[in-house]
């Protein structure tokens, strides 16, 4: 497996936030059944999604739970040049009460507006377990993955342990947007982000951070991968303090 095939699939599924769900139709036998959702990642970096009970790609997957996930780089001029991928998956829908709400916490910083529409009508969170994936970063860039890291060591259950030392994603996004909102204008002029909103932090990981401007997300790289709080720490000071964005780093919108 390219390793770095496996990064570039990875670090693609981290700058989109929006893809391409194709189900088994129950309505149409044999027939694949495509339709767009808003997704994040989890802890262990799995797409979560959230779906109506009455939408067809969830009375497919109540059927069969195999899907594919798709997910291309947006505002490219040759779709055909630039990297996409297909995510192949089997779907599981969150029953467990505190599943469900660790996921409500997680996907309502990415969408805010989707809390409305959950609570008022019959709307349930699916997560997407990745079975293998099928990457293309450009003309004769084909891979085939079977494995690709995934798990954020922020917001796992180890992360979590370290909240009183603000080590956790949840404790470092307090942290960052409650206290260091100049900073975060400061990353979002770096990058040449959209200032006319205010921006928020809504997600970090081990490669990069998530901000949350209206209604788009935008994915950020680190100028290098960060694998403790203190090196996250250390990212951010020294983007707060950089006149321009590291040539390694990474910009989605």
């Amino acid at each position: 497996m390219s390793v770095k095939a496996a990064k570039h699939a990875r670090e693609l599924l981290l700058k989109e936030y929006r893809g391409v769900l194709s189900t088994h139709s129950k309505a149409m036998p044999g027939f694949p059944f495509g339709s767009v959702v808003p997704y994040c990642l989890d802890a262990q970096g799995w797409p979560l999604i959230l779906i109506s009970r009455i939408a067809q790609h969830t009375h497919n997957l109540k059927q069969d739970a195999k899907c594919s996930l798709f997910v291309g780089e947006r505002g490219a001029e040759d779709v055909q040049a630039v990297g996409r991928l297909t995510l192949l998956a089997e779907a599981r829908q969150l029953c467990d009460q505190a599943a469900i709400d660790a996921a409500a916490a997680r996907y309502y910083r990415y969408f805010p507006e989707a809390e409305d529409y959950h609570r008022a009508h019959d709307f349930d969170f699916w997560l997407l377990e990745p079975v293998r994936w099928r990457y293309i970063g450009g003309f004769g860039a084909i891979h085939w993955l079977a494995q690709v890291a995934l798990a954020n060591p922020f917001a796992t259950a180890a992360g979590a342990a370290a909240v009183d030392a603000g080590g956790s994603e949840q404790g470092m996004l307090e942290h960052m947007n409650a206290d260091h909102a100049s900073a975060i204008a400061h990353y979002v002029a770096l990058a040449g982000l959209p200032t006319q909103l205010p921006a928020e932090l809504v997600g970090i990981d081990s490669e990069g951070f998530h901000l949350r401007i209206g209604q788009s997300v935008y994915w950020l790289a680190f100028a290098a991968p960060c694998n403790t709080p203190v090196e996250v720490r250390q990212a951010f000071v020294s983007l707060a303090r950089a006149q321009a964005w590291p040539t390694d780093g990474a910009v989605s919108a």
